[in-house]
C-alpha cells in the first residue's frame, strides 16, 4: 500500500512543507513573558521550577530591589521580572510599560500566604490590563496557606472572572503542570507554543496534551460524511503532530522519512480498510466508526512516537509499526 493509493505524492509534499514551514516560523519568532508582583511573591523560583533550570536568581529579600530584571532563556525567549507598578523607580516605568504592551503572556503573581489581592495589587492589575489583557493570575505559595478554593474564588469574583487563576507552589512544585498548560495555551493563540515547549524540560506532559488534542481533532475529521474525504486533512493533522513531537524532543525528521512512517502505520492500518467495509454493510454506521478509527489511529501514532523518543529508540518504519500496533490495540480496547 502506498500514499498514492489515497493521495498524490505532490499532495503529501505540500502537506509536509506547510506543516514544516509553520513550525520553523515559530522557532524563528520571539517570546516575551512578563512577570508582575512583589519581590517576595516567588517569581524567580516559579520561573526556575517552570523551566526546570536555574534561569533566574532566587533569594531576593522583600524590598531589596525595585528594578526590572531581564532573563534571556534563549536568544528569542525573554522573561521580564518586574515589581508591582507602584514600586517601580520612575526611570524604569516606561520600559516596564513597554514590556507589558509587547508581552505574549503576563504572569501576575499573588501571595497565598499574605493579603491576597490587596487594593494596591488590584489597582496594579487593572493598570496592566489596560495595556494588555493576556494575563494569567498566579496564586503562589499555596503550601503555606489554607482553603485555597476559597482564595481562588475570591480572586475570580473580584476580577470579574476575566483571567484564569492558577494556584501553585513554586516550593513543592504543586500544580506547575497546570501553569505550564495555561501558558502554552495562551501562546498557541499567537502561534508560539511550540517554541517554548521545545525548550521546556517537562516534555512528556506536553506531548500527551498534544496527542490527545490531535486525537479529538482527528475524530472530528473522521466524522466527515463523505467516505475518503477525510484522508488528506487527517494526514495533514498526523504529519503536523509528528513534526511537533520531533521538534519537542529535538529529533528532526525529513520529508521522505515522514512519508515512510505514515506508510508504515496509518496508511497500512487494517482499521481503515475495516471501516470502509463496515460502511458498505451497515447503513448509518460510517460517522461513528470513522470518528473512532481516525481518533484511535492518531492517538496511537502520537503515543508510539512519544514512547520511542523517550526511550531513545531509532525511529525506523519497521520499529514504529510494531510500537504503533501495540498502542492502537490499547486504544481500541478503551
Amino acid at each position: 500500500m502506498k500514499i498514492s493509493d489515497f493521495m498524490s505524492d505532490e499532495s503529501f509534499d505540500d502537506i509536509f512543507n506547510k506543516e514544516s514551514d509553520d513550525i520553523n516560523e515559530q522557532l524563528n519568532t520571539e517570546i516575551l513573558i512578563a512577570m508582575v508582583g512583589d519581590v517576595n511573591a516567588g517569581k524567580s523560583s516559579t520561573l526556575n521550577r517552570l523551566m526546570q533550570k536555574n534561569v533566574a536568581e532566587v533569594g531576593a529579600q522583600p524590598g531589596e530591589t525595585k528594578e526590572v530584571q531581564k532573563y534571556y532563556y534563549r536568544e528569542n525567549i525573554l522573561f521580564v521580572d518586574t515589581p508591582g507598578l507602584d514600586d517601580i523607580y520612575k526611570e524604569h516605568s516606561q520600559e516596564t510599560l513597554n514590556f507589558y504592551n509587547e508581552a505574549d503572556v503576563i504572569l501576575f503573581f499573588l501571595n497565598a500566604a499574605g493579603t491576597v489581592l490587596s487594593d494596591t495589587e488590584l489597582k496594579s492589575l487593572n493598570k496592566v490590563a489596560a495595556l494588555n489583557k493576556k494575563i494569567i493570575i498566579v496564586l503562589n505559595k499555596i503550601d503555606a496557606a489554607d482553603d485555597i478554593p476559597r482564595l481562588v474564588n475570591y480572586i475570580l469574583e473580584h476580577t470579574g472572572f476575566a483571567y484564569p487563576v492558577i494556584p501553585i507552589s513554586s516550593k513543592t512544585g504543586e500544580h506547575m503542570e497546570l501553569l505550564q498548560k495555561e501558558i502554552l495555551q495562551q501562546l498557541k493563540e499567537v502561534n508560539k507554543d511550540v517554541l517554548l515547549a521545545a525548550n521546556m524540560a517537562d516534555k512528556s506532559s506536553i506531548a500527551k496534551r498534544w496527542i490527545l488534542a490531535s486525537g479529538a481533532s482527528a475524530a472530528a475529521i473522521g466524522a466527515a460524511p463523505i467516505p475518503g474525504a477525510d484522508f488528506v486533512p487527517l494526514t495533514a493533522l498526523q504529519v503536523g503532530l509528528m513534526l511537533k513531537l520531533s521538534t519537542l524532543y529535538g529529533k528532526p525528521i525529513t520529508k521522505d522519512h515522514a512519508k515512510e512512517l505514515i506508510i508504515a502505520t496509518v496508511v497500512g492500518n487494517i482499521g481503515k480498510t475495516a471501516f470502509r467495509q463496515i460502511v458498505k454493510v451497515i447503513p448509518g454506521a460510517g460517522v461513528v466508526v470513522a470518528a473512532s478509527v481516525a481518533g484511535s489511529m492518531t492517538v496511537a501514532l502520537g503515543y508510539a512516537i512519544k514512547y520511542m523518543y523517550e526511550k531513545d529508540m531509532d525511529l525506523t518504519p519497521e520499529t514504529l509499526k510494531k510500537v504503533y500496533r501495540t498502542f492502537l490495540k490499547k486504544e481500541k480496547e478503551k
